[in-house]
């Protein structure tokens, strides 16, 4: 046989045998399970939950939470810290929470929109927490408020806090340390509005500030939280206009 038909007559070796397997694809697994993508979605709270706690909204026993949340923090989508006689849980870190909330604005496209009008998830649009900051309708409105009133600027990395706005935001009882450091403040796509919120630092600052006031008010067993009157009436210099923007647009 000659040694062209030897090649020939070779069999082929398949691409797909020696390429090697992605390692989103291992973390696409670790997601897309449903309990797994429960918990994952509990966690973009920003808050250390209890294994109980998640165990609890994701409808499983302690046992399988248990095992669910071994493979998350094996794939450092997860971290757990011990305490006492309690395991609490957070997302490993920002980028992880930038992922879930883009694969939700994938998620939510065309007529999955719909949903949003439905009651259950109304308060979910209207203001949620997105891994310590605040997102939804209020969120949106946040950062219009403060790049209107110039507390805000943009810059090369996101948004730079201006004096106007580090004087406002102490005026408002934050503390001046809270609002320094690189990367302060940039913009996150927001899933349920297809605009920016505030992310960053000074997000979880404002977002933290506003629940220990009473501003802002967590809903039980959900990432909705709700703007207070006393959140009304101390943010309107930043929420005024763009509220009342968003109430007369809709139907």
């Amino acid at each position: 046989m000659s040694e062209t038909a030897s090649r020939r007559a070779r069999p082929r070796q398949s691409l797909a045998s020696t390429a090697p397997e992605p390692r989103f694809a291992r973390i696409a697994a670790a997601i897309g399970d449903p309990t797994r993508a429960r918990m994952l979605a509990v966690l973009l709270s920003g808050e250390l939950i209890t294994a109980g706690e998640i165990a609890q909204a994701a409808g499983v026993t302690p046992q399988t939470a248990s095992a669910h949340l071994a493979l998350l923090e094996r794939e450092q989508l997860v971290l757990a810290r011990t305490q006492g006689r309690h395991r609490y849980f957070r997302l490993a870190d920002a980028e992880v929470a930038r992922a879930l909330e883009a694969l939700s604005l994938i998620a939510e496209r065309g007529p999955a929109q719909a949903r949003w009008q439905q009651p259950a998830w109304k308060p979910l649009k209207h203001a949620r927490t997105c891994y310590g900051h605040l997102a939804g309708e209020v969120g949106v409105a946040l950062l219009d408020g403060l790049l209107a009133a110039r507390w805000l600027e943009s810059a090369a990395d996101g948004y730079a806090l201006t004096a106007t706005g580090h004087a406002g935001l102490v005026a408002l009882g934050m503390d001046s340390a809270a609002l320094g450091g690189t990367r302060l403040a940039y913009p996150c796509v927001d899933w349920s509005e297809r605009r920016d919120h505030l992310a960053g630092p000074l997000a979880v600052a404002l977002l933290a500030h506003g629940i220990a006031c009473g501003w802002l008010r967590r809903h039980a067993d959900s990432r909705a939280v709700s703007l207070t009157p006393a959140g009304r009436r101390a943010l309107a210099p930043l929420l005024a206009e763009p509220l009342r923007r968003l109430e007369s647009a809709r139907p």
